[in-house]
This record gives C-alpha cells, structure tokens and sequence, in this order.
C-alpha cells in the first residue's frame, strides 16, 4: 500500500463517522424544524393570527433554526462558530441599525395584526386622524376619510398613540349639540328634534334619542342630541340631522345663534 492510499484510508476512517453524524445530524435537525414551523403555522391559525403575517413569522423561526443546525453540524467537524456566530451578531446589530425606523413599524405592525384592536373596515381614529380601516399591512395602516382622501399611517405612529375603534362594539352612540336662542321655545325645539330623528332610517329606533339641555351658554341654549345607530351607519345619521336639524328649525320659526356683534352709534 503506498502512502497515498494509506493517507485516503486513515481520512476515511477518522471521518467517515463524523460525515455520517453530520449528515444525520442535517437530514434530522431539518426535519425537526420542519416539524416545528408546521406546528406554529397550526398553533398561529388557531389563535387568528392574521395569514398576511403568519408566513413571514413561520420563515423567521424556519431560518433562524436551520441556521443553529448548519452551526451544530459545523461543531462536528471541529470547525469554530464563535467566530460565525459574532459575524452574524454584527450583521443583525449593523441592519437593525440602518433600519431602526421601518423594524419599529414592523414590529407595531406584528402587533396589530396579533393583538387586533381594529380591523379592516372599522371605522377608527388613529393619530389624531378619523376613517375607515381599509388596509392594514405590517409597515402601514391605510384609512379612508368620509372626504374620500386616503391618509396612510405608519403603524409605529398607530401603536405610540391612542386607538380609538369607533365601531369596534357593532353599535355607536352619534353625539350632537344644537343650540337655539334664548327666546325660542324649548318643548318646541325638543319636539322637532325627535320628529327629524323618528325621520332618520338608519337610527336605531328601538333605543329612545336622548335629546335633552346640555348647556345654558353665552347666546344661546344647547341641547345635547343622542341617537344609536349601526357603526357603519355613523355619518349618515350625522349628516342626515345636521341638514334637517337646519330645515325643520327654520320651518318651525326656531332660530339658531351665529356669533354676532351689535353696534350702537350716538348721534
């Protein structure tokens, strides 16, 4: 036997058994993580995560453990992963760095999507700003203002901030305030009120309209107006008694105050 023989011999002796731990210790630990990712996939659609987020967080968790096997696999062979793994630190450090600002969205954005506090089609008020949800992506919340504009909010901006749904409950309460002048009759205005909601198709009628005197204030006396409607119902109702609120006290000799200033002269 010559030496270059001997030497293939004593390579395959002192390494086959690691080649074949390594190979098993691959063709296992992937099917571990295959069995792993599957599990969560289940346990996520079980809890309703929302499945625009659930097979990104699936290949996450996929990646990051196929990456412990391939170092576990390297350990075999003698080789350090120190080294690596310090290589890796550095990188994740180095691009949450350079992307601090959209991770934070993403990361609100994994929130919502979780947690749910509004969903597509309610309408909310977030940032100071009110719509109708009608996009909600891991990076940005997209609404639908009554004007027709559409206002995109970073979902880092949704989460620091408070989150009002108001339709989050399926029925809303539409507040309003209407005043009338001193001299007017209050019984009156009151009845002309209720008539215009008993009017209102999409007011819940079998719940009474609160309409009673909030305020007694500088020029005029306020009534407070509170009907119920379906949440998707919330502007009709709005609009429909503030235009027939208008009409009905003018048919009615109801007058409403506008901010006004008299000026004597002396002659």
């Amino acid at each position: 036997m010559n030496i270059d023989t001997q030497k293939i011999t004593e390579f395959i002796y002192d390494y086959s058994p690691k080649i074949v731990g390594a190979i098993l210790t691959l063709v296992i630990g992937f099917w571990i993580v295959g069995w792993i990712t599957r599990m969560v996939k289940n346990l996520m659609k079980k809890r309703g995560v929302d499945k625009s987020i659930r097979p990104f967080l699936a290949s996450l968790i996929s990646t990051g453990l196929k990456i412990l096997v391939i170092l576990s696999v390297a350990q075999k062979f003698g080789i350090e992963t120190a080294s690596f793994v310090a290589i890796f630190g550095a990188m994740a450090f180095a691009i949450g760095m350079a992307l601090q600002g959209s991770l934070g969205h993403f990361a609100s954005g994994v929130m919502i999507l979780i947690f749910k506090p509004f969903k597509v089609g309610d309408l909310v008020e977030l940032g100071g700003k009110i719509g109708v949800v009608e996009e909600i992506s891991v990076f940005n919340t997209v609404l639908l203002t009554p004007d027709n504009k559409k206002i995109i909010i970073p979902n880092g901006v949704v989460t620091s901030g408070v989150i009002t749904n108001i339709s989050g409950q399926g029925e809303i309460r539409v507040d309003m305030t209407y005043g009338i002048g001193y001299s007017d009759d209050i019984d009156k205005a009151r009845k002309i009120i209720q008539e215009v909601a008993d009017k209102c198709p999409q007011i819940n009628h079998d719940k009474p309209v609160d309409i009673f005197v909030s305020e007694l204030a500088d020029s005029s006396v306020n009534f407070a107006v509170r009907p119920w409607c379906n949440s998707e119902y919330y502007w009709d109702v709005f609009f429909f008694m503030q235009e027939n609120i208008k009409k009905s006290f003018d048919q009615g000799g109801v007058s409403i105050p506008f901010p006004q200033m008299d000026v004597h002269t002396q002659s």
